[in-house]
C-alpha cells in the first residue's frame, strides 16, 4: 500500500489541481549545472525542493499569522529542458523558456537552480517587459568575473553578464572576491557601493537606493552561514541567517515590485535533509512576500 505522501502531486506545496491560468507565480524548475566549478550537483536542487516543499502545509509568517498555498497561487511547469551543446546556447534557451511559458502570458517567473549562471537568463527575459528592471542578489560571492574556464557565461560571471544587459544590481552577503573582483569594482564605483560585505546587513534605505521600482530577486543558498546552509557548491564562513534575511526580503517586497525571482545552487547531501527543508521555506517565503506585496502586479 502507497503511503499517503506518494499520492500527493509533484509540484511545489502539493497542490491538488493547481491552475496554470489563473496562478500568479509560475515556479520554473532548471536541473543546469555544466558550468559548476567545485561540487557538481546543482541539478539535483529543483527535485529536492519540491520534494520538500511537499510537506510544508503550513507556516507561520513573521508575525505569526497562518499562510498557506491556495491553487491560485503558484503553477509549477515540468522541468526546462537545457541544450548540452554550449553554455551560451543554455542560456539562450533559459531565457526562451521562460519568456514563452511564463513571461509572455503575464506570470511572475520563480526559478529552481541548478547554478547560478541560469539567473542571466530570467533576467534577460523580464528585460524585455520591464525595461528598467533591478536586480536584488544575495550571494557569498560577487559573480563579477568577466570569463571563467574559457566561459563568459559561467556562474562565476553571471553578474558582469547582467549587468552588461544595462541591470543594475545590489549585492548582499558578500564574503569572497578575488583580485580580478576587486579591481573591477575599483574602476565601477557606482557597483562598488551596491555591493554589501557579510556580516553586516544593509540598512533598507542603502538597499532601496540601489534598486528601480522593477526587481529581480536572486538568491544563491551560499548567502547562508554553511552552520544551517551546508548543501552548496562552494560553502562560505560567516554568511547570513534565516530570520535576517526572510526580514529583508518581506521589507522590501513592500517597496518594489518583484517581476521574478530565483533560488539557486542547492547541492543535496544525501541523508541530509534540513538544507532542502530550508530552501523550500525560502521559496514559499518568497511567494508569500510577492503576493502580499500591496504593489505587486500592479
Amino acid at each position: 500500500m502507497k503511503k499517503l505522501y506518494e499520492q500527493w502531486p509533484f509540484n511545489f506545496g502539493a497542490i491538488h489541481k493547481q491552475n496554470f491560468e489563473k496562478s500568479r507565480i509560475v515556479i520554473a524548475p532548471v536541473p543546469y549545472d555544466a558550468t559548476a566549478s567545485y561540487k557538481a550537483n546543482q541539478r539535483e536542487g529543483p527535485y529536492a525542493i519540491i520534494n520538500a516543499s511537499r510537506f510544508l502545509d503550513e507556516l507561520l509568517d513573521s508575525q505569526g499569522d497562518l499562510i498557506g498555498l491556495k491553487p491560485i497561487d503558484v503553477f509549477t511547469l515540468d522541468e526546462c529542458v537545457v541544450s548540452k551543446n554550449s553554455v551560451k546556447e543554455a542560456m539562450n534557451g533559459i531565457e526562451q523558456f521562460i519568456w514563452n511559458e511564463i513571461v509572455s502570458k503575464n506570470k511572475i517567473p520563480l526559478v529552481l537552480g541548478g547554478e547560478h549562471s541560469i539567473s542571466y537568463g530570467a533576467v534577460k527575459s523580464l528585460k524585455k517587459k520591464y525595461k528598467n528592471l533591478s536586480v536584488l542578489q544575495f550571494d557569498a560571492h560577487a559573480d563579477l568575473i568577466n570569463e571563467y574556464e574559457n566561459s563568459k557565461y559561467s556562474h562565476a560571471c553571471v553578474m558582469c553578464r547582467i549587468l552588461d544587459l544595462g541591470v543594475p544590481a545590489v549585492q548582499i552577503g558578500i564574503r569572497n572576491m578575488n583580485t580580478e573582483v576587486r579591481d573591477y569594482l575599483t574602476r565601477n564605483k557606482k557597483q562598488k557601493e551596491n555591493v554589501h560585505l557579510a556580516p553586516g546587513v544593509p540598512s533598507l534605505e542603502k538597499i532601496l537606493k540601489g534598486l528601480t521600482k522593477d526587481v529581480y530577486l536572486t538568491f544563491d543558498l551560499d548567502a547562508f552561514d554553511p552552520s544551517i546552509m551546508p548543501s552548496v557548491g562552494t560553502a562560505e564562513p560567516g554568511g547570513l541567517f534565516w530570520n535576517e534575511v526572510i526580514g529583508i526580503i518581506e521589507a522590501i517586497s513592500k517597496k518594489v515590485n518583484i517581476r521574478g525571482a530565483d533560488v539557486v545552487e542547492l547541492s543535496p547531501i544525501p541523508g541530509l535533509e534540513a538544507p532542502n527543508f530550508l530552501a523550500a521555506k525560502l521559496v514559499y517565503k518568497i511567494i508569500h512576500s510577492i503576493i502580499n506585496s500591496p504593489l505587486n502586479n500592479k
